[in-house]
Formats: C-alpha cells, sequence, structure tokens
C-alpha cells in the first residue's frame, strides 16, 4: 500500500507542483485548497504526513494544524510546512501548534523529498 500524503495550499499551481513530485516518488496524494476543505477529507482516511502552506483563505494552516492535532485519528501525523513565511515568530507558532518541519518556497523537489522521508518511509 502507498503511503497517502496531504497537500493543502490554496495555490493550485503548487498543489500541482508537489504532488507532481511526491507521486514521482511513490505516494498517494491528496489535495485540499485550504484548511476547511482539509479537514473535510480527514474522515478516517489513514494520512501519513500533512504539507500545509501558512497563508490560506477560510482557515489558516496553523489553525488547520491545532485542530488536526485534537483529532485522535491525526494527532501523531507528522505536518511540514510549505510557505513563503520565514519569520521566526511564525516558525515557533507552527513548532507549538506541533509542526514537525519548515520548508520556505521556492523549494527544489529533492529538499521537500528529503523532508518528507525523514518522517515517512515508503
Amino acid at each position: 500500500m502507498k503511503q497517502s500524503i496531504l497537500i493543502v495550499d490554496d495555490s493550485w499551481s503548487v498543489r500541482q507542483l508537489v504532488s507532481f513530485t511526491l507521486k514521482s516518488a511513490g505516494y498517494e496524494v491528496i489535495e485540499a485548497a485550504d484548511g476547511a476543505d482539509a479537514l473535510t477529507k480527514l474522515n478516517g482516511t489513514e494520512i501519513h504526513l500533512i504539507i500545509c502552506d501558512v497563508n490560506m483563505p477560510n482557515m489558516d494552516g496553523i489553525s488547520f494544524v491545532k485542530e488536526v492535532k485534537k483529532s485522535d485519528n491525526y494527532k501523531f501525523t507528522p505536518v511540514i510546512m510549505l510557505t513563503t513565511e520565514s519569520q521566526e515568530k511564525k516558525k515557533q507558532e507552527g513548532q507549538a501548534a506541533g509542526v514537525k518541519a519548515w520548508i520556505v518556497k521556492p523549494f527544489r523537489p529533492d529538499q521537500l523529498l528529503g523532508a518528507v522521508s525523514k518522517l515517512i518511509t515508503l
């Protein structure tokens, strides 16, 4: 069974790039347009990792992670923030919410896959 990764980003082009990168490496991908959309996709489906943007409409990434960590099904699911935000304060806020890694856009596909492979294995 392929390991599944949820991508949460309001940018369609970013979701496509991340999705292509992950699928090429053998992962199954589920996409969501923002935190609220992502919560509807966390319906008991097994998710091995979440890659999430910070700045999104409806529900931002930090609020989304806080909600995810309340769920018994997903409280131990690792989260990578993939964002344009690079301020230390935002990173600390993310870490406090349960984020395991922080990657600043633009990113290199090998950088993303390296972070993913440290948190889950195929």
